[in-house]
C-alpha cells in the first residue's frame, strides 16, 4: 500500500484560489475582486466576483471612473462580497462563523452585509485601500462585530 500525499494546499490557499478565480470573471478593467465563502467544516458555501447584477446587460454600462454618477461604475457594480452572500441559495444562518475569503479588503458596505449574516473571519489578501475613511469605517464595523481578519499572502 503506498503512503497518500502530504504536499496538499492548504484550506487557506485553497478557498482564496477559489477567490482569485472568480475575480478573473470580473469585467472590471481596473479592479477584479473575487469573493469564496467557505463554512466551519470546509464546504464552499457560495462564490462571487464584482460585477453588475445578473438582470443587467453590462454592456449597456459605464467601466470607468466619471465625475457625473450617471456614467461612473461604482453606481452600477455589486461588491464580490455581496454577490457571494446573493449568490447563495441556502439559510443565511448556515453563513454564521464562515469565514469570506477575498481578493481585497472588503469596503463599508460591504462590511455591513457581512455582519449581517454573521460571517466569523475575513481572510484577505489585498487591503490597497488601508487608511482611506472608507476602510476605517469597514473596520470598526468588523471590529465591533467580533469579525475577525487576517492578510494572506498567496503565490501565484
Amino acid at each position: 500500500m503506498s503512503e497518500k500525499r502530504n504536499d496538499v494546499i492548504s484550506w487557506d490557499e485553497f478557498f482564496m484560489r477559489v477567490a482569485v478565480a472568480a475575480s478573473m470573471r470580473s469585467k472590471d478593467p481596473n479592479t477584479q475582486v473575487g469573493a469564496c465563502i467557505a463554512d466551519t467544516n470546509h464546504r464552499i458555501l457560495s462564490v462571487g466576483y464584482n460585477g453588475t447584477p445578473s438582470a443587467l446587460d453590462d454592456d449597456d454600462f459605464p467601466w470607468g471612473v466619471s465625475e457625473d454618477p450617471l456614467n461612473d461604475k461604482h453606481g452600477y457594480v455589486v461588491h464580490a462580497e455581496a454577490n457571494a452572500v446573493l449568490n447563495y441559495r441556502g439559510s443565511l444562518k448556515d453563513m454564521s462563523g464562515a469565514t469570506i475569503y477575498v481578493t481585497l479588503f472588503p469596503c463599508n458596505e460591504c462590511a455591513k452585509i457581512l455582519a449581517q449574516v454573521g460571517i466569523g473571519e475575513v481572510v484577505y489578501l489585498d487591503d490597497k485601500y488601508e487608511g482611506t475613511e472608507d476602510n476605517l469605517i469597514s473596520k470598526r464595523i468588523i471590529d465591533s462585530c467580533g469579525i475577525s481578519y487576517r492578510p494572506m499572502h498567496l503565490e501565484l
